[in-house]
């Protein structure tokens, strides 16, 4: 069960137990110590710990950015989020300062300067394992993290690491909640925006093949460099299998992790007697998004056709990318007047003559364009998901002005479903020769391809990733092959079965480029404040689409009348502007 839709016992007490009649917008800092970070890039340290502005920012929660310990002063802030901090006894100083006068901080793995003063002992760090998070959250598998470092004291902890496996030897809490003065400092085990980072991304650049699945389903090593070559989840412990032996990575756990974070903050603003809204994954009156993209490998005009007409007959839009060289000039009048988006397929295949460089990205992308009439494309897609380094591919997309990417996805049978952790539409961050900025290409993963292909997975699984999905509130992406839809009917009916199945439970089916300038639009949308009678204030920014937003109750304010809905395992009340 997702954080979003379930009730989850917690501790609503307010500071202070003051009862509550006009809530308060909770007034959140996020420390990134500008000074620190230069350090970090200037001794080859990634700092991934930035990516808490995305994880915030895709939430649609307000937020302050602070970029030196001396911004720091008590009373300005509720909560403070402790990004990076210096590691000096003067930044030590401001921080228990700021929580004995009443402030919250939170923490993601850092704060070592703190732990003696705070009665803790800090335990050596331990590489990849587990975290169970029942106590925290509706979490419905132990989490998979690639190191973590647990503190010792004598306040109790929550949540259980676990070194390697689920069922590993115990590696200490993940969270540790300690009173300081009038305030509290909360300090998780592990750095969860760096967690997921590397999930969605890998560990580091794709230089080489991935290991293969040893049971022989996903054999990645077949000397072509691939998004799935960086897979950091575990073969054995995160896939699952389907009523007919299909092998799948079950859940979105990066998507979790987020969700554990996010719960956490809204409770700690809660707790602190104020409130944290945040603005809906999805505009009012869609409640769920699916995706279908085709890849146009072999260009047959009759191939188009027949997907064209499966599409016709069921009405749904979808995204087709286009590698050389093309289809006629009437399909593409034709793909356009029914509603369907054109992107790129990018092909850096060597066996079949492709170039992994820049300058044939922008050579494929201008010859795309002139093929198909069409000026500014939105998407691509790597032919065969064909990808290498870290950030080379998101750096060619935004020189062309590609604004979203779909080449992070399986490629084998054994390793289809949520392989990258995620089915949320996403920001990548930078490596560290970039100073980890964010890229200006929404990512748009997807789950599998051409289900029912003799060499593919079968059916069984679209049910199991259409609940996941919906659960995470995150985006179905199927792909498929025009090839496959007109020569073989087992994969033109699984097409059928997607899009049957996703619209009788709620999914709207969207294109790339619809996924893209939402999210864009929603991500402009500021919360600003709520006025005396608890309504939202917000500046909408781009956002054209009704806006829903989301005011989380303590039990306090929660009316028993109302109609609310849980949202990170809170009542909350809906907002629509």
């Amino acid at each position: 069960m997702s954080l979003r839709e379930g009730p989850v016992e917690w501790d609503y007490r307010i500071r202070n137990e003051k009862k509550v009649t006009f809530m308060r917008l909770a007034k959140v800092g996020v420390l990134i110590d500008e000074a620190t970070v230069r350090r970090w890039h200037s001794v080859g340290r990634n700092a991934f710990e930035l990516y808490i502005k995305e994880i915030l920012e895709h939430a649609g929660m307000p937020y302050e950015r602070l970029t030196s310990m001396q911004q720091l002063r008590a009373n300005d802030w509720d909560i403070l989020i402790a990004s990076v901090v210096p590691e000096s006894a003067d930044a030590a100083d401001r921080l228990w300062s700021f929580a004995e006068a009443g402030g919250t901080i939170i923490s993601y793995g850092g704060l070592g300067a703190l732990a003696k003063r705070l009665g803790c002992g800090q335990q050596l760090p331990i590489g990849a394992g587990y975290a169970r998070v029942s106590e925290l959250g509706e979490v419905p598998v132990p989490l998979r993290f690639l190191s973590a470092q647990s503190w010792s004291g004598a306040s109790p902890g929550r949540g259980e690491l676990h070194v390697s496996s689920p069922g590993g030897e115990n590696g200490g809490s993940l969270l540790r909640s300690i009173s300081v003065g009038r305030g509290i400092i909360h300090r998780w085990s592990v750095d969860i925006p760096s967690t997921v980072v590397q999930l969605q991304q890998g560990a580091g650049p794709v230089l080489q093949d991935g290991i293969p699945c040893p049971d022989g389903t996903a054999d990645i090593d077949e000397g072509i460099l691939k998004a799935d070559d960086g897979v950091t989840l575990h073969w054995a412990w995160d896939r699952e299998r389907t009523a007919t032996g299909m092998p799948y990575y079950a859940y979105p756990q990066a998507d979790y992790w987020r969700e554990v974070l996010l719960s956490h903050l809204v409770r700690c603003a809660l707790e602190a007697g104020c409130t944290l809204p945040f603005v809906d994954y999805w505009p009012e009156g869609t409640e769920r998004v699916a995706v279908i993209s085709f890849d146009s490998d072999f260009n047959l005009d009759e191939t188009a056709m027949t997907t064209l007409d499966v599409l016709n007959e069921l009405k749904a839009s979808s995204t087709w990318c286009m590698i050389e060289p093309g289809y006629s000039d009437e399909v593409y009048q034709r793909v356009k007047a029914e509603g369907h988006e054109l992107a790129l397929h990018y092909n850096a295949l060597e066996k079949e003559d492709g170039i992994w460089s820049a300058e044939e990205f922008t050579r494929q992308r201008k010859w795309a364009e002139a093929a198909t009439g069409t000026s500014g494309l939105t998407s691509n897609k790597n032919h065969y998901t064909r990808y290498e380094g870290w950030g080379e591919l998101f750096r060619w997309c935004e020189a062309n002005g590609i604004q979203t990417d779909q080449t992070r996805g399986p490629t084998k049978r054994g390793n289809v479903g949520f392989l990258f952790g995620t089915c949320h539409p996403y920001f990548p961050v930078a490596w560290l020769d970039e100073q980890n900025r964010r890229y200006d290409v929404l990512e748009l993963g997807f789950l599998t391809q051409d289900l029912n292909h003799p060499s593919l997975s079968d059916t069984s699984v679209i049910v199991p990733f259409l609940e996941r999905v919906a659960e995470a509130q995150g985006v179905a992406h199927f792909l498929f092959h025009q090839i496959h839809i007109h020569r073989l009917e087992p994969v033109r009916q699984a097409l059928r079965e997607v899009i049957t199945e996703a619209r009788q439970r709620g999914y709207t089916f969207w294109t790339s480029k619809q996924v893209n300038d939402w999210t864009r639009a929603r991500r402009s949308i500021r919360i600003v404040g709520l006025d005396e009678d608890n309504q939202v204030q917000v500046e909408r920014g781009a956002a054209t689409e009704q806006v829903v937003v989301w005011v989380p109750l303590s039990q306090a304010e929660a009316v028993p009348e109302e109609k609310l809905s849980y949202r990170y395992g809170v009542p909350c009340r809906k907002h629509i502007h």
